[in-house]
């Protein structure tokens, strides 16, 4: 039953449980020793009385000292008794006589306390040992003692009742407000899961988001949940809006080469082949677009054994294929500096990465142009492999967005390629733990500059 009662409702029952444990342990405790204090008091008293009746009942005979055992004053009776019950002045007694109080007299027993009823009042009653074989009895009234704390019980039931009901009142206030925030998550979420738009947030009052606790801190965090969602979705629809977009073009060419080669009856020699090159070629980009937008998608690389790849191999590789692919480009490299240095990685990912570089740059030299490729290390250990074209550079205003997805600036919206290969380029530098950044060369061109982190050669 209590697992389907609200969060608040249970932790306000549970608050209330473990104050009222507490206070009534506490006030069990104190009325046990009210109680106690209040006994021991009367015992004091009643041996206090009875070293003084003592002193001045020296040589009186036994029988009754004090018989007024109704009354309140102190000591209400008081009586001697001697061992011998065949004793003269043994008659008139107004204390109970037991075997135990003729021990007393005869010194085989010390003295003792012992509660007892007279006249219907409860009393209190002390049997000391006296000279000559006498004992006694002192008694005082103890319904006022018991009076007392029964008041006493009553009076710390009453409060720890108020208390567990402030307790419980005060609980269910804090569980109430502390919970709040979670309340305002549950709906979100739960508005977020009807209507699929993350761009809601918990709204926090002031004095809540000043608070530092863990509620809070949930609130916020989901918050920041909320945002990074909103990204992503919105990161998905330009995905596929742009892809879209890049595709429509090469399709409608592929289905207008498609529908030529369909009437090849009606085409020249000439012109089937045209149309069959021409539908290659766009059968390539296509596949090419369709696979660097899967592996864009995933937006993390592929999970493979990595190995410890030596950089300056690996680039004087991709330099040597990057010259086959452009015959009109010089490409330099200078990687004689960090020479044996590996870094962890896979080969074939890192040689896209590289790849990639280079055939952008290449795209935006002039006929004849010089691409430089360098490897060094830094001051901070680090290793940087740079490759540098001496074409027009990168604008100011396109910098920031050279490694979105599809991103092309007015210079490259001429040339081909899809916008997809530096996006792709920098996913797979951060997934070798190394950063990819762009900046325009200092006697002009642009400058991709790979950093990877400071390793041992």
């Amino acid at each position: 039953m209590l697992g389907r009662r609200p969060l608040r409702a249970r932790l306000a029952l549970v608050t209330s449980v473990a104050v009222a444990v507490v206070a009534l342990g506490v006030l069990a405790a104190a009325y046990v020793v009210i109680r106690y204090e209040l006994g021991r008091q009367l015992d004091l008293q009643l041996k206090q009385q009875a070293t003084l009746i003592s002193q001045q009942s020296r040589g009186e005979p036994t029988g009754p000292l004090y018989g007024e055992c109704t009354w309140l004053a102190a000591p209400a009776c008081a009586q001697t008794v001697r061992a011998d019950p065949a004793a003269p002045h043994q008659d008139g007694l107004v204390l109970p006589v037991t075997g135990a109080t003729r021990r007393v007299a005869a010194g085989t027993l010390g003295e003792h306390y012992s509660d007892i009823t007279v006249g219907g009042h409860a009393m209190r009653m002390l049997t000391t040992p006296l000279k000559d074989h006498r004992a006694l009895q002192v008694a005082v009234r103890s319904d006022t003692v018991d009076k007392g704390v029964r008041q006493a019980g009553l009076l710390l039931g009453a409060v720890g009742g108020a208390g567990v009901l402030l307790a419980a009142g005060l609980g269910y206030f804090a569980s109430r407000t502390s919970l709040r925030p979670v309340t305002r998550l549950t709906a979100t979420a739960e508005h977020i899961a009807a209507t699929r738009d993350p761009a809601h947030r918990i709204e926090l009052a002031p004095y809540e988001a000043r608070r530092d606790d863990e509620i809070t801190s949930l609130a916020t965090s989901f918050n920041t949940m909320l945002g990074e969602l909103e990204e992503a979705v919105a990161a998905q629809r330009r995905l596929v809006a742009d892809a879209s977009h890049e595709l429509r073009t090469p399709l409608t060419a592929l289905r207008t080469n498609a529908e030529l080669l369909a009437r090849a009856e009606r085409l020249t020699p000439a012109q089937r082949e045209r149309a069959a090159g021409a539908l290659g070629r766009q059968l390539r980009e296509v596949t090419g677009l369709v696979n660097d937008l899967i592996e864009l998608a995933r937006d993390e690389e592929p999970q493979q054994f990595l190995e410890d790849v030596r950089l300056d191999r690996l680039a004087e590789r991709c330099v040597a294929d990057a010259r086959g692919h452009w015959p009109g480009t010089v490409f330099t490299a200078d990687l004689a500096g960090p020479e044996g240095v590996t870094v962890p990685g896979v080969p074939a990912r890192l040689a896209r990465l590289l790849s990639n570089l280079l055939d952008n740059a290449a795209k935006f030299s002039p006929p004849g142009g010089v691409v430089e490729v360098r490897l060094a290390r830094t001051g901070g250990g680090a290793l940087d492999l740079t490759v540098r074209d001496h074409g027009p550079g990168i604008s100011a205003e396109d910098l920031p967005y050279v490694f979105d997805r599809f991103y092309r600036s007015r210079q490259a919206r001429a040339l081909p390629g899809s916008g997809l290969g530096l996006a792709m380029a920098r996913q797979i530098a951060r997934a070798h733990g190394a950063e990819l950044s762009a900046e325009q060369a200092p006697t002009g061109g642009a400058l991709f500059r790979i950093r990877f982190p400071e390793t041992l050669g």
